[in-house]
């Protein structure tokens, strides 16, 4: 079929020409030879399946040609309302059919409250105006209660610091995770168009580890096998005591050891060594020890294939080791912007 110029088609024929192609390349047509069965070009073909991809069929659906509503402009209060809007909300909670603000949000978003609607390009320049850069968010539970978080930042976590300050005692932030031998972080070059496979085996194993950290530098760990329970954590917590050499007040989250029994029975015999203190729920990013593991997930694990358990322990005690020597990496997990309230 001759190539056509399809600027020239009816409203109504471009989105017929648009949707009978996408069909094409959804059925197993590549892009080229849809673009030649459709006489388009394939650039065009490339970029209505991205906008399938990210808007779904109504964005292939006509549009009224000609100067938009509201002349594509909007009132500086208009522009603020809206910066405030993808600042504090997210897409789905205002009905729009997206989970993530990106350009194509917003532009439906200004359409929505303003009747104005404007080409992709303009809703680039404006986020780059208003200071939006694209960005990968941070995963945050839905059972997060933000009121709970703002108390705990404002309010909750420093009164713990002007208690820790008054006995004297060292602020610890604690954490445990579990570790496999098939987790893996990072890229792997490849030739184009051919995905990388990394060779496994069904006979995996894993280990697991606690810790905590402090924002003067220090790291104290443990790695172990088994289940995290009641009897590791106490062991955990004598060692600690013993290494701190003070008070400690160590901040944890609500895992159900943390609140056992036999832990509660332990640490009344110790009220003058240690407090626990417990975070929001559903908070793993307010702390600063969740950025240790993430580290050490990316760096220990996932990069060097671990051959037995013992190998696997070994590699993240080394890593632990290496960490520890270097009081200045473990502050920097405190440079996260999620925990820079911990930094006091």
């Amino acid at each position: 079929m001759a190539r056509s110029d399809a600027r020239y088609l009816t409203p109504e024929a471009q989105e017929v020409l648009r949707t009978r192609a996408v069909d094409a390349v959804l059925g197993g047509m590549t892009q080229t030879d849809a673009a030649l069965r459709f006489g388009v070009s394939r650039v065009s073909v490339v970029g209505w399946m991205k906008r399938y991809r990210e808007g779904g069929r109504r964005s292939l659906a006509a549009r009224k040609r000609g100067r938009t509503k509201g002349h594509g402009r909007l009132k500086g209060w208009q522009a603020a309302a809206i910066v405030r809007t993808i600042t504090d909300r997210t897409p789905d909670q205002l009905k729009l059919d997206f989970s993530l603000w990106t350009r194509e949000a917003v532009r439906d978003l200004i359409e929505q409250k303003y009747g104005v609607r404007v080409s992709l390009m303009s809703v680039g320049r404006w986020l780059r105006r208003w200071g939006f850069t694209p960005q990968k968010p941070v995963r945050r539970a839905w059972e997060q209660d933000r009121k709970a978080v703002e108390y705990w930042i404002k309010t909750e976590y420093p009164r713990i610091r002007r208690k820790a300050k008054a006995d004297k005692a060292e602020i610890h932030w604690g954490d445990e995770m579990g570790m496999r031998s098939d987790h893996q972080a990072g890229r792997s070059y490849s030739p184009r168009g051919k995905t990388p496979a990394i060779p496994g085996t069904g006979n995996r194993f894993g280990c697991s580890m606690i810790s905590t950290i402090t924002n003067r530098g220090t790291l104290r760990f443990s790695v172990f096998q088994g289940r995290f329970t009641g009897p590791v954590f106490i062991r955990f917590l004598d060692r600690l005591l013993k290494s701190a050499g003070r008070k400690v007040y160590l901040i944890v989250d609500g895992h159900p050891v943390h609140k056992s029994a036999k832990v509660k029975k332990w640490l009344a015999a110790h009220p003058d060594e240690i407090r626990l203190f417990f975070l929001p729920a559903y908070s793993p990013d307010l702390n600063p020890d969740e950025m240790l593991n993430n580290d050490v997930k990316a760096n220990a694990v996932g990069r060097r294939r671990a051959s037995t358990r013992e190998d696997l322990m070994a590699s993240v005690r080394g890593y632990l080791r290496s960490t520890q020597k270097r009081p200045d990496v473990v502050q920097n997990y405190f440079h996260a912007e999620s925990v820079r309230y911990a930094l006091a």
